[in-house]
């Protein structure tokens, strides 16, 4: 018994310890290093499998540290383990003892079976676990393939609503224009009327003076001060029916703006409204037309008494005058008759002629006067009929104020619709944009110019084209190539006749993250002469030919103001570079000899994903007119040449960045954002462009810059493990736009000269596949502030 204790190999401390007492340090120490949770399991464990089947010879050495345990329960075994296992040499002082030998081998052999058991379990163990992940995976990839079905369903919904919305506010500006025609001539009958009313007015006040003189005057003045006291009684009611009116108005106001938030009942109320100003218009056209032809007649009516009065008055001033003249001859003839009276020489005869005289003349002015009571009847009818016309005039003007009133409401209910039509294309915008950012992707837009006078084409040779229909306006493009018709989609599609202000309202909420501490990228690609320094820097004079870096400018500082109500202060740098021939070139350096100094700039990325150039100059900007100065110091340093694409052609990609700080004290928050703006160099061809010497090396340099951001897309697109930023300046600059956590946008510039349909094609292939990359979800950079706030060169 002795010799078997002695030459027994000393068991291991380890064998002291249990199955449970086993570390969990050990355990993942061990599943690192022999079974990793992929397919190579099983291989590995085969391997291990017939390293400790192969048998080598088992020379007497000492024992490896050994593991207690029953034949039924599992041991675990680390890796020294398992390795002082396999190289354990059995040590036998005596080679003939062959009792002490099987014992020693029998241990042996049962520690071997219990490795090989916990083996056989581990892989048993990771198979299952597989299984499962593997299952849970599918679940999870039906789940977001169901997902992003529901999503292109409810974006297809989307496009579907607004094109219908967009019909109707076409419909809506069509009988909007025609209703600014009948209000304009409503204006002008107006304008007659008003000129005819105060012709009239006119009249009546000499008709009044004249009538002054007689007693029946001051009753019909009585009587006209009477109507307008009424008609002044009306107005009076008319107006506070409108307040009510307008009371009412703004309620139904209040009530509108609740209801603008449930965007399928906004649909419904649109159509209603729609119909409802048909029928309003249809009957707004009924009365006005009946209204005019009222105010024909009662214009008409009006210069007939108008006529009639004159006449009346010349008769009336023609019998006074008759009648003044007989009173005349009838004083003299009294007078002549008191002569003879006292003259006793006359005869008799004389008397009784002239007595007969007074009598007939005494007849003619009675006759006189009654016609002249005649006719001041007549003049009161006419009076009577003037009122009455006055009246029936008060009664056209007071239903044309209405109509002019329903007018108005149509045309508020008009900017309601087109308000409502607004709100629905911002928010579908808003949800297409979350669909972009859940999704990940980098959203692309295509610009194509206009046709140029030097591209010397008619519309025979057109080449690009715009698909009209519903779910591919304003989205799609074609391209005819040699007769072959290639289609491309991308989130949105500019026509040549689209100005900048169109182009910049479609970014404009990309711009405006930047403020709420997102990293934003934009920039433009295309071949040489395509359009895309215009795009991103515009032209000098005209407001609206401002490019998007200069509005975008703009409405950051607008922004800014109005968050600074807000609580918010800002700090803003601004630094700008240009990539020339493979070499960072500073744009702001104060010493613009720099240049040819052959001072280097190294490009740096932290763990936060900030970028920094080394030595690059960076600027403190509080307002849009100093980064203005700055930009125009930039551009005339940037490099441009002559060739026979481009009368002045882009040399070198150039890189724009806005840092802003933001920091609200009432709530110690902060964020950082950054905006990059950049106008890469056009891609071009030897055979056209006719580059030699310097232009031929910049040309070459160009191409394999953008040849590399293609290796870049390519391979983001493909998922590959290694992204090729390093191979160029321009690539490893971009880095945190393209495989960051940062809002990315493209512009494609195409050129519709048929010439450049090769290269607009490649432009355009290159655009879907930058469009289809995948880069992860935007992080917005916010924090609390800390003692020591300073801007970060991100």
């Amino acid at each position: 018994m002795a010799s078997k204790n002695q030459n027994k190999a000393p068991s291991s401390p380890q064998s002291k310890y249990s199955v449970d007492e086993v570390s969990v340090d050990k355990r993942r120490r061990i599943g690192n290093a022999k079974m990793p949770p992929n397919g190579g399991t099983r291989m590995q464990t085969r391997q291990a499998f017939s390293v400790v089947n192969g048998g080598q010879d088992l020379p007497a050495t000492t024992a490896p540290p050994s593991h207690s345990g029953s034949e039924g329960g599992i041991v675990e075994f680390s890796k020294e383990d398992i390795d002082a296992l396999l190289n354990e040499k059995l040590r036998i002082k005596n080679k003939f003892n062959f009792k002490d030998k099987s014992e020693l081998m029998g241990d042996y052999i049962k520690r071997l079976k219990q490795c090989i058991k916990w083996f056989q379990q581990l892989e048993g163990n990771y198979v299952s676990e597989q299984e499962k992940l593997k299952n849970l995976l599918d679940v999870v990839e039906k789940k977001c393939n169901d997902m992003e079905s529901m999503m292109k369903a409810k974006e297809d919904e989307l496009n579907s609503i607004i094109m219908e919305l967009r019909k109707h506010l076409e419909a809506l500006q069509e009988k909007f224009a025609k209703e600014e025609a009948d209000k304009l001539e409503a204006l002008d009958s107006l304008g007659r009327e008003k000129d005819s009313r105060l012709e009239v007015e006119r009249l009546q006040a000499s008709l009044s003076e004249e009538l002054k003189r007689t007693q029946q005057d001051n009753a019909t003045a009585n009587q006209k001060i009477q109507s307008f006291n009424d008609m002044h009684k009306r107005s009076q009611e008319y107006t506070i029916s409108l307040q009510q009116y307008n009371s009412r108005l703004q309620s139904e106001l209040h009530a509108t703006n609740d209801t603008l938030k449930r965007v399928e009942k906004e649909k419904a109320a649109v159509v209603e409204n729609l119909s409802t100003l048909r029928g309003h218009y249809t009957s707004l056209q009924e009365q006005l037309t009946s209204s005019r032809e009222t105010q024909a007649e009662v214009i008409k009516q009006k210069e007939a008494l108008g006529s009639e009065v004159t006449c009346l008055r010349g008769d009336l001033q023609q019998v006074r005058d008759d009648r003044d003249r007989r009173l005349l001859q009838v004083q003299a003839l009294s007078d002549e008759v008191e002569k003879y009276k006292d003259c006793t020489g006359k005869s008799i005869a004389e008397l009784e002629s002239l007595t007969t005289k007074t009598n007939n003349l005494e007849s003619t002015c009675s006759s006189q006067s009654e016609q002249i009571r005649r006719l001041q009847e007549q003049l009161a009818f006419a009076e009577q009929k003037l009122q009455k016309s006055n009246i029936s005039i008060m009664t056209t003007r007071s239903e044309f104020e209405e109509q002019q009133a329903m007018i108005r409401e149509l045309k508020n209910r008009l900017t309601d619709a087109d308000s409502k039509i607004l709100e629905g294309e911002k928010l579908r915008k808003q949800l297409h944009n979350t669909i972009l950012e859940l999704k990940g992707n980098i959203r692309v837009f295509c610009r194509v110019r206009p046709l140029l006078s030097d591209d010397g084409v008619g519309n025979d040779a057109k080449v690009v084209s715009f698909p009209t229909s519903m779910e591919m306006l304003g989205r799609g493009i074609d391209l005819a190539q040699n007769g072959q018709k290639h289609s491309f989609t991308y989130d949105k599609v500019f026509m040549p006749d689209d100005s900048q202000q169109d182009v910049f309202v479609e970014i404009s909420q990309l711009v405006q993250s930047a403020l709420d501490g997102y990293k934003v990228c934009i920039f433009a690609y295309g071949q040489t002469g395509s359009g895309k320094t215009y795009t991103m820097m515009g032209k000098q004079g005209p407001a609206d030919q401002k490019g998007l870096i200069p509005r975008s400018l703009e409405q950051v500082f607008e922004s800014r103001q109005i968050l600074e109500a807000q609580g918010w202060k800002y700090e803003m740098q601004v630094s700008m570079l240009e990539i020339y021939n493979e070499t960072i070139r500073d744009l702001l350096a104060p010493n613009r000899s720099n240049f040819d100094a052959g001072k280097q700039y190294a490009i740096k990325h932290d763990s936060n994903g900030n970028t920094h150039v080394s030595d690059l100059t960076i600027l403190d900007v509080r307002s849009s007119k100093e980064v203005s100065y700055l930009l125009e110091r930039a551009a005339q340093s940037r490099s441009v040449g002559k060739t026979q694409m481009n009368e002045q052609s882009s040399r070198s990609h150039f890189v724009f960045t806005l840092r802003i700080l933001g920091i609200n004290e009432s709530t110690d928050q902060q964020v950082q954002g950054v905006l990059n703006l950049i106008d890469l160099a056009g891609s071009e061809r030897l055979s056209k462009s006719g580059s030699t010497g310097d232009r031929l090396k910049e040309t070459q340099a160009i191409n394999k810059s953008l040849s590399s951001l293609s290796d870049v897309i390519f391979a983001l697109a493909k998922k590959d493990e290694h992204i090729p930023f390093r191979n160029s300046k321009l690539t490893y600059l971009l880095q945190p736009c393209l495989g960051g956590d940062s809002k990315t946008l493209m512009f494609v510039n195409v050129s519709p000269d048929p010439s450049s349909v090769g290269e607009s094609l490649c432009s355009l292939r290159f655009a879907a596949r930058v469009n289809a990359c995948e880069i992860g979800v935007p992080r917005r950079q916010t924090n609390l502030r800390t003692t020591d706030s300073r801007l970060s060169i991100g």
